[in-house]
């Protein structure tokens, strides 16, 4: 008995790779929020570094044939970027 009923490869693969993507966003933010600030600029790399994550996701999900949420992830990833890097340039302490 399986759990899953393989009827469709390719649709398997679709799957498997969008949970990975998922799964690499998800840990992109838990790095953004995980790590102390021992450097002076070391938010603006973590938000970097999630950016090539969300790229390389957007990628994915346009070989996977999912244009809709590729484009609709494409226009509001950089917005959420960049009030990220915003919030943390005005609030943080100037000392």
């Amino acid at each position: 008995m399986a759990f899953i009923e393989v009827s469709d490869p390719i649709s398997l693969v679709k799957s498997i790779l969008l949970i990975i993507c998922a799964v690499l966003v998800i840990l992109g933010g838990i790095g953004i929020l995980r790590y102390k600030d021992d450097l002076e600029r070391v938010m603006y790399a973590r938000i970097h570094i999630l950016g090539i994550a969300d790229m390389a996701c957007i990628l994915a999900l346009l070989v996977l044939g999912e244009y809709l949420l590729a484009a609709a992830y494409f226009v509001l990833a950089p917005f959420n970027a960049h009030a990220i890097a915003n919030a943390y340039y005005y609030g943080e302490e100037k000392r």
